[in-house]
Order: structure tokens, then sequence, then C-alpha cells
């Protein structure tokens, strides 16, 4: 399969403290020649100042203070890089439980998740917290990395086992796609280049496999979802009675003369055109951002979404969904929230909270009603109005919302609808 130049792939990372996964990623720079020369020389520097013989690579992406003088990541840290292939997107995320929060924000918009495990220790409660949140946000790719292979003399056995171990619990989540690797972050083997060291894996290294991950079908082309970001009346003399509705496809593919209906409202009317700021296009599809005006002079602005006539999502006004709480104070029962879906933003309730689940042991507490931070649960929203929706697992932008604390503009709850 043929990858288009420079696709863009999203990839989280995750992992218990000290499984190398700022390492792995400084290893990533590193060998892929992504690094410029002045980070080089302060990470050089930091490494001699803290008495490393070589270079820190984990330095690279600690980029927070107390995270250098500490070791550790406690924060989302964002990096970028290219390769002749592909562009990348990497979250790397905090290992603690306590930054549950940290990991679904950084993996809520991924491709695929890097989980790390540490080969001396094991599949342990950190790698099926880290494995359950990857299946909750229904993360489509999977990569098992099992790293420090050097401190285990590179030992076929080891790998094995780890990959049975984490085969027999992963078979309860809902993941699509898992791969394992074998690698060793700190000497580089299987990171860019394949190890010789572990002749006995016949894979590709890591880099290789992300620029050949096929993306393409983890965009949903059914559902035809268009939520309106604004509309677009220029007002000029060659534009005089131009009304076009801008924003970017949620999924499916829109054409021209396509039949459509405006919700909440229902009315129908046929696509006139579809339009970027380069010129006029036959068909759009997800995720390109285009403006569309239609043959109808209808009542239409921002929140509303355009969908085919054929195919739409449901019209809630109450609706069950999982969340993770981010907030740092408790959710207030009955408080009102503002809730923001796609384009849509409105008041919100939540009317109850209906289980927690436990990230460590995944059994559900029907019996704890409260939301503190970090806490996962389903719950109960009701609306002001009614929001247009589809399962977080048919489609990740449709079926997805934040949670926004009115008074003081936090945002307190990112949510999936079941």
């Amino acid at each position: 399969m043929e990858i288009t130049n420079n696709q863009l792939l999203r990839f989280s990372t995750a992992g218990s403290v000290d499984d190398g996964k700022s390492t792995l990623i400084g290893r990533l720079l590193y060998d892929s020649k992504a690094i410029f020369e002045d980070q080089l020389e302060a990470v050089s520097s930091t490494s001699q100042k803290k008495g490393h013989e070589g270079i820190d690579l984990a330095l690279f992406t600690d980029g927070l203070r107390d995270e250098r003088e500490q070791g550790i990541t406690i924060d989302v840290a964002y990096r970028y890089f290219t390769t002749p292939k592909r562009k990348f997107i990497i979250a790397d995320s905090p290992g603690h439980i306590q930054y549950t929060r940290n990991m679904v924000t950084g993996a809520s918009t991924a491709n695929a998740a890097l989980i790390l495990i540490d080969a001396r220790h094991g599949v342990i409660e950190q790698t099926k917290r880290h494995s359950f949140i990857a299946s909750l946000l229904q993360i489509p790719h999977i990569i098992v990395c099992i790293n420090k292979m050097d401190l285990v003399d590179f030992s076929e056995e080891v790998y094995d086992k780890i990959v049975a171990d984490f085969e027999e619990f992963s078979s309860k989540l809902y993941v699509k796609d898992i791969r394992f690797l074998p690698i060793s972050a700190l000497k580089g083997d299987n990171v860019v280049n394949r190890s010789e060291n572990m002749d006995w894996y016949q894979g590709a290294p890591l880099l290789h496999t992300l620029e050949n991950l096929h993306i393409s079908s983890d965009i949903n082309k059914i559902d035809a979802r268009f939520p309106v970001q604004t509309v677009i009346r220029p007002q000029s003399e060659e534009h005089r009675d131009y009304r076009g509705y801008a924003g970017r496809v949620a999924s499916g593919i829109f054409r021209k003369n396509d039949e459509i209906a405006v919700m909440p409202s229902g009315f129908t009317s046929t696509i006139e055109s579809i339009d970027t700021a380069s010129g006029e296009l036959e068909e759009a599809y997800a995720p390109m951002s285009v403006t569309i005006t239609l043959k109808d002079d209808l009542d239409v602005s921002r929140g509303d979404m355009l969908v085919k006539v054929n195919n739409r999502p449901k019209a809630e006004q109450e609706f069950s969904a999982m969340v993770c709480w981010l907030g740092n104070t408790a959710a207030k029962p009955r408080a009102k929230y503002t809730i923001l879906h796609t384009s849509n933003e409105q008041q919100a309730m939540i009317k109850d909270v209906l289980y927690k689940i436990d990230i460590n042991t995944y059994n559900r507490d029907e019996e704890d009603n409260s939301l503190n931070m970090n806490d996962i649960a389903r719950i109960t929203i009701r609306t002001t109005r009614r929001l247009m929706l589809d399962e977080y697992r048919d489609n990740r932008i449709t079926g997805s919302f934040i949670l926004i604390d009115p008074a003081t503009h936090d945002t307190v709850a990112a949510g999936m609808v079941v």
C-alpha cells in the first residue's frame, strides 16, 4: 500500500515511569536527523552537567524544568518531525496514575498509541491501564514496544512471554490492530535501524512501521457529516449574493449535486458548489476544510450540521456517554455546564452518574456517583437543545464532546457518546 507523501500521523506514547518513553522519542528524533543544532547543543550541555557520558536522549522531550530536574514527564509534551514519507505529531504522556487526564488529552486525536513495557518487569498494572484508555478512546492501532531488551540480553524468551501476557488481557479490549516490537531505545535497536542483536526478530523497526501504517481506512467514509463553523457573506461587488457555509468535513464524502439535509431543522436542499481558497472542487472528504453553497436559501447557522438525506445522525437532547473528568474540583450534582460538540455550543447538565470504572481492574463501581479528577465514568447528560450525535466508535469527531465550567472557563470533562 503506497502512502500519500507527507500524510500526517499522530501518535501518543504511554508507559510506566522510567519505561523509557522520552528516551524512545529522543532516539526517534536523533536517529531520523530531526533535531536542530541548538537543541543538540543545549541537551549535550545539560547531559554533561548531569555527568552522563553521552547525550541523554530523554531531555529532547522533557521540556519542563521540573521534568528535567526529576528526569520524569509530568505534562503532555508535543513534538513534531518529518521524514520523506510522513509528517508526525507525537504526544508524550506521563505514566503516573494521577495524570490519567493528561494521557486522555494526549491520545484523544491519535491514530496510533505506543505502549512501552520494561522488558525486566513485563506487563504491569500501568500497562493494563494505558491499554484500557487506548481502547476506550478507540485508537485504531496499538504498537507495544518492549523496551530495554539490552538489559535482558536481547532474550527472545522474555519477549515471547511478555507478548503472550499482553495478548491474554488485551483480548477483552476493543482494539483492531495490535503489533509488538522488541527495542532498546537507549542503544537504538529496532527504533530507526534494524537490530543486529535481535536477528530472531524478523519485523520492521519502529520508524518503518510508523511510516507505513495504513491510516486512510481509519476515517469514516460512510457517514457524511459537515458541522457548520461560520456563514460566509462577502458582500462584495463580485459575490453580491454569495452565501456559503464554511467548516471541516468530519467524515464521509460530499459531492456537487448531492441531496443534503440541514440538522436539526431537517430542511433539505442540493449542493450547488464546494469552494476552497484555491478554487472549486467536485467533492470534499474528511478532514478537508471547505465552503459549501446550497441551491436553496435555507436558514443555516453555526452549530448546524449538513448530512446526506438518507443517512442522518441521531438528534438527541438526552444521551449516555463515557467521560474522563479533567477538572481539579469534583463535578457538582445537577450543575450547569457548557457543552461543546463539533461547532455546537450550548448548556448541559449531568443528570446521572451510572457507574465509575476502576481502570486498574476494569470493574464497575455503581455505588460511588461522585466525579473527581482523573475518574472515568458512564454518565447521562441532558442538553437545552438537541445535538446531532453519532456513537464514538463510529465517528470520533461527531461522537465526542467537552464540558466547560461557565464560571472559570476550564475544560472539566472529555466525553465519548455511547
